[in-house]
């Protein structure tokens, strides 16, 4: 198997979505994954960048301009219900640039889920300690209460008792 083959498999059943766009953000390579993830078909090379992914081609533009790369950058596509992690690089003997998105979706809204029950909880256990303080001042007022009068009471039987020696 030759080394062109070799890089056509990698970039056909890698997970990752991939796409490389020349200085006009016009598609030039989409692969397999980058459809399922964006939902679009293999026929949007050519089309310009932006349709796909909206106002987040400035990464692109600004790697282009500054051949800085972007690595790691999470990034929200709420339309598409994606959430990703962007690398994007220069590959300046071919005038191009090339993104790599990292499907984190499930992880981040996981986390989300996480962070929700974990609020839910705080707001019960809250809850409990407001409905226990009440319960406790409650149980002092009876206390207090049952006190007062037996107290009362017992200053009535010393004042019988008293009276009677």
């Amino acid at each position: 198997m030759g080394e062109k083959n070799i890089w056509k498999l990698l970039w056909t059943y890698d997970p990752n979505g991939l796409v490389v766009v020349n200085n006009q953000m016009k598609i030039i390579l989409v692969n397999p994954a980058f459809c399922r993830m964006f939902k679009v078909s293999k026929e949007i090379q050519g089309h310009n960048l932006e349709e796909i992914i909206g106002h987040n081609i400035s990464c692109f533009k600004r790697v282009f301009s500054t051949g800085e790369n972007i690595v790691g950058k999470q990034i929200r596509f709420s339309e598409r219900d994606l959430i990703a992690l962007k690398v994007v690089f220069k590959i300046p003997e071919e005038g191009l640039v090339a993104g790599i998105f990292t499907d984190i979706t499930h992880k981040e809204k996981q986390k989300e889920e996480k962070e929700k029950i974990k609020e839910e909880t705080i707001e019960k256990v809250h809850q409990v300690i407001d409905q226990q303080m009440e319960t406790a001042q409650k149980i002092a007022s009876l206390l207090g209460e049952t006190t007062a009068k037996t107290k009362a009471y017992l200053l009535k039987v010393l004042e019988v008792i008293r009276e009677g020696r």
